[in-house]
């Protein structure tokens, strides 16, 4: 196998290299890495999407596209937006959901291409040192579509950030090591660590069965990648599926001990959630109380992103190859990066403490009321249902109304002060509905996977809710499931009431 490709200015070289690269990825077949990691889409053409050139040396022979909504004001937040193998920056434009929220909030995007003469299925090459490490190659080219968008649109340079998929992703984690000093946050979504790997054969054992490092050595691979002396670190979103068997939802886990550790926070959440979608929120705060790193991991989800199609406040994005219908991930991932305006994600909280004492203090089948305890200097309180704005109230309590029968949710409440700042949110409460009736299911742990009812790790399967252990992932081991809750499930091998 050739060495890595860096990229020293002379093109006959690039092209020799690029034809090493597009031999490699043939030769390694029907993997993830070449056609598994993401569906085939055309070039970029789509409506309000818009071409720019000649923004730098572009070492790394990448295309650049934008979209900004036409009143975008003076010093807005920039988000760079990744696609997958065989993808195109029309592809992600459509599918993702980030222009809606672009025009809501008011932000402009940067949509990267990259092609199949830089790589057999149009990859960027995060597995490959001289495309993905600061100042060389793709890396390069996507730090000057920075730059370029920043002197087009006057954008804020302390709030720039940078999603991906799949091999988007395993980018984003590089070029957030490589790059502390121009993102203030990133989402890897369906990704991998940054420096997982450094060849083509390292790729695809982070892909399956990612190296077990301990949190200090992953963390040293971000430092070493940084400029010396680096101290302040963007804000990381993890997303995983966790029946993905493309990226190994191991992946998520390697992720989380990296970026924690470098924030220093250890590895135990600061706090959890139950959200839409049969989504778990892991979020871990820094030392100031504010969240560092999130983990997003989607129950029964395989390889893609997130979305949830619909005209609601926080749904976003259409179904397609490698895009499920799950939950809108770039509606949480821009809240997380404060882009909402919202003061308690974005590190710059009101001056009011997290309320206290909060507490489930009814329910029906559609409806769930919260209470707390008053927060002195309080000139009201925003109630959050699953990480989302639902509502503002002058006093305790709140009642929640539309909610589905048999659903779990979770509850926080942050304190507002007279300038309109929300403080930092409270601890997280669950409140159940009424009217939900159990469901048995029997099925190989194989098929319970599949159907959503069950996940499997290393070879091993467990429940979805209560992740009670099922045994070998196979179709040869047959449990009954029982229902207990929308998502919820119980091994009931004994017999099922349902």
């Amino acid at each position: 196998m050739t060495e890595p490709y860096r990229p020293f200015g002379a093109a006959h070289v690039r092209r020799r290299a690029r034809g090493v690269r597009r031999w490699v990825a043939a030769a390694v077949g029907g993997l993830a890495l070449t056609a598994g990691l993401l569906a085939t889409a055309p070039q970029a053409s789509a409506a309000g999407l818009t071409q720019v050139t000649g923004f730098g040396s572009n070492p790394g022979s990448l295309s650049m596209y934008t979209y900004a909504p036409s009143d975008l004001p003076a010093d807005a937040p920039l988000v760079v937006a990744l696609h997958g193998c065989t993808q195109s920056a029309s592809d992600y434009y459509a599918h993702s959901g980030w222009p809606k929220f672009a025009d809501s909030y008011g932000f402009a995007l940067v949509f990267p291409q990259t092609s199949s003469a830089n790589n057999a299925n149009s990859c960027f090459n995060w597995f490959q040192p001289g495309d993905s490490a600061r100042g060389q190659g793709e890396a390069l080219s996507i730090k000057q579509m920075v730059d370029k968008a920043v002197e087009q649109y006057g954008s804020d340079t302390g709030r720039v950030y940078i999603t991906g998929l799949s091999a988007g992703a395993g980018m984003t984690a590089n070029l957030l090591a490589a790059y502390p000093d121009v993102f203030a946050g990133g989402s890897i979504d369906s990704g991998l660590p940054a420096s997982c790997a450094t060849s083509t054969s390292a790729a695809y054992t982070c892909m399956y069965s990612p190296p077990d490092r301990t949190p200090a050595q992953w963390g040293d691979l971000v430092r070493s990648a940084a400029p010396a002396g680096t101290t302040s670190w963007p804000r990381v979103a993890i997303w995983q599926g966790t029946a993905d068997t493309t990226v190994a939802p191991a992946n998520a886990a390697e992720l989380r001990d990296q970026w924690t550790n470098v924030w220093g926070t250890g590895q135990t959440p600061s706090r959890t959630e139950s959200l839409s979608g049969g989504t778990t929120l892991s979020v871990y705060d820094d030392s100031a109380g504010t969240p560092a790193v999130e983990v997003y991991s989607v129950s029964g989800m395989a390889h893609g992103l997130a979305v949830d199609p619909g005209t609601g406040a926080e749904q976003c994005g259409t179904t397609g190859t490698y895009y499920l219908d799950t939950i809108c991930s770039s509606y949480h991932t821009a809240r997380f990066w404060g882009l909402d305006g919202a003061g308690g994600d974005n590190g710059n909280p009101g001056s009011l403490p997290a309320p206290t004492g909060l507490a489930v203090s009814g329910t029906t089948d559609t409806t769930a009321s919260v209470k707390w305890n008053a927060v002195d200097g309080a000139a009201s309180y925003t109630v959050y249902r699953d990480g989302s704005k639902v509502g503002t109230t002058a006093s305790s309590p709140y009642t929640d109304t539309g909610l589905a029968i048999g659903t779990t949710y979770a509850y926080t409440v942050a304190a507002v002060d007279s300038a309109g700042a929300a403080g930092p949110a409270s601890a997280s409460v669950s409140a159940t509905t009424t009217g939900y009736t159990p469901t048995c299911f029997t099925a190989s742990n194989y098929q319970h996977t599949v159907a959503g009812r069950a996940h499997q790790s290393g070879g091993y399967t467990y429940a979805n809710g209560s992740d009670q252990a099922m045994g070998l992932w196979n179709t040869l081991t047959t449990h009954t499931l029982k229902e207990t809750a929308p998502g919820y499930y119980v091994i009931a091998d004994a017999g099922c009431s349902a």
